[in-house]
Formats: structure tokens, C-alpha cells, sequence
């Protein structure tokens, strides 16, 4: 049901609600939300921006609308640390906001690229497809070498304080059970 909800909500996005990037509103996602899990996301996420400027009442209330969207135990605060100063400051208004609002907490890694060693080629890819040069110093580029895909023990190493948010991440991988059977 989650990985149909999914689809749809993705091929919706795509063909009617595409305006520069796909997007939804709340509304339409609390409509196929059904088995699905929603996290906090990075940086750029809704919670962390009203947290950046210490909007605490927006933050408590998005988080509250996202835990009635997906329902209980299955919208995730989520702390990240890439070696960002600014991840450092979230996680510490996300470990208050946490219990404040009800919500689980959980360890991620934003993963833009499969190794540590493919920072350089993910960077000039990313050169490539916004037609800017290495060189050129306004242009995007991710903070660091941690953005990819970390194992459990580089992930104990910066969140073993955390264990609780550690064992969160492994419950939402066994909840992840997709079957696609032919024909449907």
C-alpha cells in the first residue's frame, strides 16, 4: 500500500503539481499516505528551516501536522551530521523538540553518492548538470565528504549517544517490505 501510495504520489507531483521541481501540498499526501513513513529531511526540510530562525511554534506545528499525516510511529525527527555547523545546532533543537512533540527521533545520512571517495566525481557531476566550472566559487556545491552511504559503525562512531534514534533507523528498514507481483 505504502509503495503504491508512493508511486502515485510521485507521478501526481510530475504531472499536475510540477512548478520549477514536483511538489504536493500536505493535504494531497495526507490523502496516500497510508503506509508510508515520513521523516524530518535535511537542512532544507520544513522543521529545520522554522528551527534555523528559532521559530519554535511553527516547528511544533508542522511537526504535529506531519505526525497526524503519517500517523503514529511513522514520522521521524531526524538528526544528520555531515560536519555542518548549522546540523550540529539542529540536532540539539531537534533532541528538545523530540519529546515536546511526541515524536521519535532518528540517525540518517544525507547519501548523494555511494562512497566517501566519490565526492570529487559526485562534484563535477554536479559542475556538469548546472553548466558551472569546479573553479567557480558561486556555485553549488555540498559542504564535506559525508554525504554518502555510511555503515552502521560510522554511524555508531557520530550518533552512539543516541541509540534509541540508532535502533529507529533499523525498525524503518524491516518495516520496508516492497513485493511487486506480476500482473499488477
Amino acid at each position: 500500500t505504502g509503495y503504491r501510495n508512493l508511486c502515485r504520489i510521485v507521478t501526481d507531483a510530475h504531472l499536475d503539481g510540477y512548478y520549477y521541481k514536483p511538489r504536493i501540498d500536505r493535504d494531497y499526501l495526507a490523502q496516500h499516505a497510508e503506509g508510508l513513513i515520513g521523516l524530518s529531511a535535511c537542512l532544507g526540510g520544513e522543521i529545520p528551516k522554522a528551527l534555523e530562525v528559532d521559530d519554535w511554534e511553527s516547528a511544533r506545528r508542522l511537526a504535529g501536522e506531519y505526525g497526524d499525516i503519517f500517523g503514529k510511529g511513522s514520522f521521524f525527527l531526524e538528526l544528520q551530521d555531515h560536519g555542518i555547523p548549522e546540523q550540529a545546532r539542529l540536532n540539539e533543537q531537534l533532541l528538545r523538540l523530540a519529546p515536546e512533540a511526541g515524536l521519535p527521533l532518528v540517525v540518517t545520512n544525507d547519501v548523494h553518492y555511494l562512497k566517501q571517495t566519490d565526492q570529487h566525481p559526485h562534484d563535477v557531476l554536479l559542475c556538469i548538470g548546472t553548466g558551472k566550472n569546479v573553479s567557480d566559487e558561486k556555485r553549488l556545491k555540498y559542504h564535506g565528504d559525508q554525504f554518502f552511504l555510511k555503515t552502521a559503525q560510522e554511524m555508531a562512531a557520530v550518533f552512539g549517544d543516541y541509540p534509541e534514534a540508532m535502533q529507529n533507523t533499523v525498525r524503518i528498514a524491516e518495516r520496508c517490505n516492497v513485493t511487486i507481483e506480476s500482473g499488477k
